[in-house]
């Protein structure tokens, strides 16, 4: 998933030209610790093993490539400071992938720093936070994401719920926070045109990696005559939320 990175990586440097510099340094900014680390860390491995390989086989255009690991804890103000913390050590380009509340702030800060530091500009590469407002409303010329938007993957996946008879009765369940509101949003409007005769019978949404047991939710799917479950979970909220219905 993450390889698409390396190729616009090595096209832009041929485009900006960094020739002057002997590392390229790539700025992983993501949860590297703490309950979302699962997530976060095989990202970080799946870079630098990536970075190995490329380094040899000649670079990134005959420039070495280093993966730094900032962890920011899912947090937009730990990620905010990672994201200085990388600015001041010479990266320029930065990825993350793990909340679309992080990517907000990072969207948000970047654009600032290229409007008050040209020259200076730093690149934000997106392999997986999917708030639709980030390439719709929000769209930034110096942010690009490889990943399909929410809305997209929702598209995909209320087609094929509408396709089958079977499915009377939906429940939502999401993390409480952009990408789980979007999700939420996405899977209600959809079926409502597709499958209008489909009863949305739960839509809850928890805080973000904080609880810690799904027992009580799955217990309320369960007395809710639910046919099928749509979740956008991921990291140790889909894990935990599985074992629990298991």
């Amino acid at each position: 998933m993450l390889k698409p990175i390396f190729t616009f990586l090595a096209a832009s440097l041929l485009l900006v030209g960094t020739a002057s510099a002997e590392t390229v340094k790539l700025a992983l900014i993501d949860p590297l610790t703490g309950p979302m680390a699962a997530a976060g860390q095989p990202a970080f491995e799946h870079l630098k093993y990536e970075a190995k390989r490329i380094n040899a086989n000649g670079g990134l255009n005959g420039q070495d490539l280093e993966i730094v690991g900032l962890d920011n804890k899912v947090n937009p103000q730990e990620s905010l400071v990672q994201l200085q913390k990388a600015i001041d050590d010479g990266v320029r380009y930065v990825t993350q992938g793990n909340g679309s509340s992080v990517a907000s702030a990072l969207i948000s800060a970047i654009e600032k720093h290229n409007q008050r530091n040209p020259g200076e500009e730093v690149l934000y590469l997106n392999y997986a936070a999917v708030d639709p407002a980030f390439t719709n409303e929000r769209c930034s010329y110096w942010h690009f994401r490889f990943d399909a938007n929410a809305d997209m993957k929702m598209n995909a996946l209320t087609d094929h719920i509408a396709a089958n008879d079977d499915i009377k009765k939906v429940y939502l369940i999401n993390q409480d926070y952009s990408f789980g509101q979007a999700v939420s949003k996405a899977a209600r409007e959809m079926l409502k045109e597709k499958r209008p005769d489909i009863e949305i019978v739960g839509n809850d949404f928890h805080p973000l990696a904080k609880v810690k047991d799904f027992t009580p939710y799955v217990s309320k799917i369960q007395s809710s005559g639910a046919d099928a479950v749509i979740t956008g979970n991921w990291g140790q909220d889909i894990t935990l939320l599985v074992k629990a219905a298991a």
